[in-house]
Formats: structure tokens, C-alpha cells, sequence
């Protein structure tokens, strides 16, 4: 990520106040990247492992692309069946 793109047409973009950090949702453990392009802000939730993404959002604020994230993960976890294991 922040490495410029072209798009179709030749257009360069890049990806700005990329931030990434780990979380722990539900007991699950949870990594979030979020970043900006042009006006609008993206942000996308994976689990750390196997690093399947499962949630994402896009929207004009940072905080709010999180929130929409956020909610969409635990909405989603909650409906994941865990094994006992061991």
C-alpha cells in the first residue's frame, strides 16, 4: 500500500494515512487496515488467521468506514460456529 496505481485510463492514485492494527472482537482476533484514496476512505477487516478478508466498508470519514466495518464483522462473527478442539 501508498505505492502510486494506475487506473484504466492512465490515472495514478495512491493510497494515503494507511493505517493497520490488530484487535481482538468476540474473542476473535481481528486485523484492520483502513486508508484513504482521493475523497473517500476504505477500510477492510480480516481474520489473523488464515488472513480471509470478511468485512469492508468505504465511506468519507475514517471513523465512519471503521463503524460500518466493525459492525459488519461482529454481525458476522457472531454467526460463526466455534469447535471445541484438543
Amino acid at each position: 500500500m501508498g505505492q502510486p496505481r494506475s487506473r484504466a485510463g492512465g490515472e495514478t492514485v495512491r493510497a494515503e494515512e494507511y493505517a493497520e492494527r490488530k484487535e481482538t472482537l468476540d474473542t476473535w482476533p481481528i486485523h484492520i487496515v483502513t486508508y484513504r484514496i482521493g475523497d473517500k476512505y476504505y477500510c477492510t477487516i480480516d481474520n489473523v488467521d488464515p488472513g480471509a478478508r470478511f468485512a469492508r466498508a468505504e465511506g468519507t470519514t475514517r471513523d465512519d468506514v471503521e463503524r460500518i466495518a466493525l459492525e459488519k464483522a461482529q454481525r458476522y462473527l457472531k454467526q460463526t460456529r466455534k469447535f471445541p478442539t484438543g
